[in-house]
C-alpha cells in the first residue's frame, strides 16, 4: 500500500459562524461601572495592509481598582457585577471592531510590581491553528515606562503594542493588529 500526503488545511473561516449571538460581547463594562470610560476600536491587517473581515478578538481586562472578575484573582478588592472584564467581537468587511469598556487599573506582576494599565488580548484568525496572545497598553501613560512585560519588548516595537487616542473623539482609542509586515505587532509565545 502506498501512503500518498494529502494537502494541508487551514482552520475557518468560520469565526462568524461559531461565535453569534450572545457569545458576541462588545460591552465589557456596563455604564456607571466605576473607571475612565473607553471605546477601542480594533483593526486587524494582513500583509499588505488588507483588512481581515472574519477575525475574532477576545479581550480580558481588569477593572478600575486592577482586578479581574475572576476567582484566580486572590486581591481583596470588589468587582462590580456589571464588569464582565471579557468581551469578544468578530470583524466586520473592513477588519474592524469595537469594544465598550472602561481603562483598567495597574495589576501586581509575578515579583509584586505593578504593571502598566493594559488589555490582554486574543487574535484568532483564518490560517492560524493557535490564538495570537498580544496586549495592548495606553499610549503615553506614565506607568508604561516600568512595566515588567513591556520592558521585555525591543523598544522600537513597544509602539506595536500601544493604543492610540483618536483626535476629537474623547474616550475613543485606536489598536491596528498586523499579522504581518513591517509593522506586525508583537505577539506573545506563552
Amino acid at each position: 500500500m502506498d501512503y500518498t500526503p494529502t494537502p494541508s488545511q487551514t482552520v475557518g473561516p468560520f469565526f462568524m459562524i461559531g461565535f453569534a449571538g450572545p457569545l458576541l460581547i462588545s460591552h465589557i463594562a456596563a455604564p456607571g461601572v466605576p473607571g475612565e470610560r473607553v471605546k477601542l476600536v480594533c483593526t486587524v491587517f494582513a500583509g499588505e495592509n488588507q483588512p481581515v473581515n472574519d477575525a475574532l478578538i477576545e479581550i480580558w481586562q481588569a477593572n478600575a481598582e486592577g482586578k479581574y472578575n475572576h476567582s484566580g484573582d486572590p486581591q481583596e478588592k470588589p468587582v462590580d457585577p456589571s464588569f464582565l472584564g471579557f468581551g469578544r467581537q468578530g470583524t466586520d468587511d473592513l477588519g474592524v471592531c469595537v469594544f465598550h469598556t472602561i481603562k483598567p487599573g495597574r495589576v501586581p506582576a509575578n515579583d509584586g510590581s505593578l504593571q502598566a494599565p493594559h488589555l490582554v488580548v486574543g487574535v484568532f484568525t483564518r490560517g492560524v491553528l493557535q490564538r495570537l496572545p498580544t496586549r495592548i497598553y495606553f499610549a503615553g501613560d506614565p506607568a508604561n515606562d516600568s512595566d515588567p512585560v513591556l520592558a521585555l519588548v525591543p523598544a522600537a516595537r513597544r509602539v506595536t503594542l500601544l493604543a492610540q487616542p483618536v483626535p476629537g473623539e474623547p474616550e475613543t482609542w485606536r489598536f491596528d493588529v498586523h499579522l504581518t509586515g513591517a509593522r506586525e505587532t508583537v505577539f506573545f509565545d506563552i
